[in-house]
């Protein structure tokens, strides 16, 4: 059972586990980050920022409201349906509970409005234009922001089922949420200009969201993939990309420079 107890911050314990749980929280939070950018950006300049920030304080409302439930949280890992044995697919009869549904179905969520997304940026061509005029048509704030609790809520869920295996204090966890929504905010903003700056980042952030979600579905039949090695491939494939840009880049400045040259008869 978790405590709602004053930890002692005169103990270093305290302090390690804190700093620990902050940089979990915020290291599992790069997904939703992704997520608000890349929704967020689809609507107008100024209403971005707004988006953003209401999205992401209303995560932190939730997850503090979850904190402090955090007993009938662990309960939903609770079997409330057994499902027979699939072939070779699995071991024997899976157990189901709320906590693997809501997973599954968030997981579920994040292909389909990925692949969506990714599809719409191929095939619609104008828009360039619509980029280039600042109207991000039939996008509203209140669409916008539904998508994005959605899908905080379920990264909420798994974020605090992992806090409670590492803190017992809920005090301590209520502070690293708030911490790591603080640092959301704080960078959520140069992500979203980063990505809608470069379509190639925009594909691969998708990307990401896509394997995030299969994640999601695989955790809700209890098949657990490592989480450092999406993490590790993800910033690997970012690094080879920052590449490209400079590549592309010092290409695109060369050529500049070639057509300012004067021709010479």
């Amino acid at each position: 059972m978790s405590e709602f107890i004053m930890p002692d911050f005169g103990d270093p314990a305290i302090w390690i586990s804190l700093l620990t749980l902050c940089f979990l929280e915020i290291v599992l939070g790069i997904d939703n980050i992704i997520f608000i950018s890349i929704v967020a950006g689809k609507l107008p300049a100024p209403q971005q920022r707004k988006a953003r920030n209401i999205g992401l304080l209303l995560a932190m409302v939730f997850r503090v409201l979850l904190l402090l439930c955090i007993n009938w949280i662990i309960g939903l890992k609770d079997p409330v349906f057994t499902i027979p044995q699939i072939g070779k697919l699995t071991d024997g009869p899976l157990g189901l509970s709320w906590k693997d549904l809501i997973l599954v179905a968030g997981g579920i969520f994040l292909i389909v409005k990925s692949t969506l997304e990714i599809h719409h940026k191929l095939v619609r061509k104008e828009a360039a234009e619509e980029k280039k005029s600042g109207a991000k048509a039939g996008t509203s704030v209140a669409s916008v922001l539904g998508q994005i609790i959605l899908v905080d809520a379920v990264f909420s869920f798994d974020s605090i089922l992992t806090a409670v295996g590492l803190v017992e204090n809920v005090i301590i966890m209520i502070i690293a949420v708030m911490v790591s929504i603080g640092v959301m905010m704080l960078f959520a903003g140069p992500v979203t200009r980063i990505i809608n700056r470069q379509p190639t980042l925009q594909m691969l952030a998708l990307s990401f969201l896509v394997v995030i979600g299969v994640v999601l579905v695989a955790s809700g039949f209890h098949q657990e993939v490592s989480k450092g090695i999406i993490y590790s491939c993800l910033a690997f494939s970012l690094g080879v990309e920052i590449l490209n840009i400079k590549l592309r880049g010092k290409e695109k400045n060369v050529k500049l420079n070639d057509s300012d040259r004067p021709m010479i008869n």
